[in-house]
């Protein structure tokens, strides 16, 4: 049986590799806008630490996504109802891949996150 701290390290390394990537940034890159090594993010994304709030906060704020579900994917703020979790963090991707889409001008992903709202609004 796999320990689970280590499966929600891996968990939140691959959320993080996935973020870095859509942002287009090499590892070096969020080093320099961390202030971490690039070797200790190498480590964090291959799921071998559990980083501290304070560098969960550094990743958030490079990444430009909420300290809220950086710390959701740490497994440090949990959800009631888990289809709303699930659901916030398919949002949270979408909106960072139309951020992310250098082929869109900023009004054209202005106006598609807010048609992309519209149609989530209950």
């Amino acid at each position: 049986m796999t320990d689970p701290f280590q499966a929600q390290a891996a968990a939140l390394g691959a959320f993080i590799r996935s973020q870095r990537e859509l942002a287009r940034l090499s590892l070096r890159q969020l080093a320099e806008l961390t202030t971490l090594s690039h070797p200790y993010l190498s480590q964090l994304e291959r799921g071998m630490h559990q980083p501290s709030l304070r560098v969960l906060k550094l990743i958030a704020e490079a990444l430009n996504v909420s300290a809220e579900t950086v710390l959701m994917q740490a497994g440090l703020l949990g959800d009631a109802d888990e289809g709303d979790a699930h659901s916030g963090r398919i949002t949270e991707q979408v909106t960072a891949l139309i951020q992310a889409d250098n082929r869109l001008s900023e009004s054209q992903k202005t106006a598609l996150l807010a048609v992309y709202d519209s149609m989530l609004q209950k």
